[in-house]
């Protein structure tokens, strides 16, 4: 009986620390979640596909890039969504002029799963600006595929790289 009692203990010790780690780490976002600016240039990363199996064989995922105003008070100019391959060749512009988001509006960039030019190391940069400092937007990229019953889906998140937006 008793030890069934400690392995329940270290049961609970192991969820009360884990619980702790995940406040803590909650806790320190929160810093970047309030990060005010004016603008910048942010690097997402893409998967075009992923490889898998031991004949590293690609497999194809549809590529979403989701720009999101966190602003609830103020609008966001979009200024350019540049999509590069894995040399680091531009492959498309995605912005042809300025594009405002509106207070908590969005806007999406979609990849066909069937476009598998940009490869492996495909990215976005992201250009931004706002009239004043307002909350950095969310840009990220989600990729999904799925084939034969199986299934893939996670999120990129983007790195900002330079500050202004231009």
């Amino acid at each position: 009986m008793s030890r069934s009692a400690g392995i329940g203990g270290n049961y609970v010790a192991c969820w009360m620390i884990g619980l702790a780690l995940v406040v803590a780490a909650a806790g320190s976002g929160r810093a970047a979640e309030l990060r005010q600016t004016a603008g910048e240039t942010v690097y997402v990363p893409v998967y075009s596909n992923v490889y898998s199996g031991d004949r590293a064989l690609p497999f194809n995922l549809a590529a979403t890039l989701s720009i999101r105003n966190t602003s609830s008070g103020e609008s966001i100019t979009l200024l350019g969504a540049d999509y590069y391959d894995s040399a680091g060749r531009l492959l498309r512009r995605y912005v042809a002029k300025p594009v405002v988001l509106g207070p908590l509006a969005s806007t999406k960039v979609f990849i066909p799963e069937k476009d598998s030019s940009g490869g492996f190391g495909a990215s976005f940069i992201v250009r931004w600006q706002a009239a004043k400092k307002v909350s950095a937007p969310v840009i990220e990229c989600v990729m999904i595929g799925a084939r034969s019953g199986q299934g893939i889906s996670f999120v990129s998140p983007g790195q900002v790289i330079g500050s202004g937006g231009r």
